[in-house]
C-alpha cells in the first residue's frame, strides 16, 4: 500500500457500511453519495470497495462535498473507505 494514501486510524465504530464491492466507477462513488444523505451530522459511514479508482475519487469528492475523509484500510481483496458527514 502507496504512503499517499490516508491511513483511517484504529477504532473508528461506523454508523453504516455500505458494500460497494465488485462495482466500478461511478458505481461506488454514486452510493455512497446516496447513503451519505441518510446519515445525520456527525455519523461515519464505511464503504468496503475493490475498485482502485476509489482511492482517488472517493476523498475528492469527501472534501468537495464538504465532508471529513476519515482514511482507508486495507483488506484482504478489498479497501474500507471511512468518512464523516459535516
Amino acid at each position: 500500500m502507496s504512503d499517499d494514501f490516508k491511513k483511517a486510524p484504529d477504532g473508528i465504530t461506523p454508523t453504516r457500511t455500505l458494500d460497494a464491492k465488485g462495482l466500478s466507477c461511478p458505481m461506488p462513488l454514486l452510493k455512497t453519495k446516496k447513503e451519505m444523505d441518510k446519515l445525520a451530522s456527525g455519523e461515519i459511514l464505511e464503504i468496503l470497495g475493490t475498485d482502485p479508482g476509489s482511492r482517488n475519487d472517493l476523498p475528492g469528492w469527501c472534501t468537495r462535498a464538504g465532508h471529513e475523509y476519515l482514511g482507508e484500510k486495507e483488506e484482504a481483496g478489498f479497501m474500507r473507505f471511512f468518512m464523516k458527514k459535516q
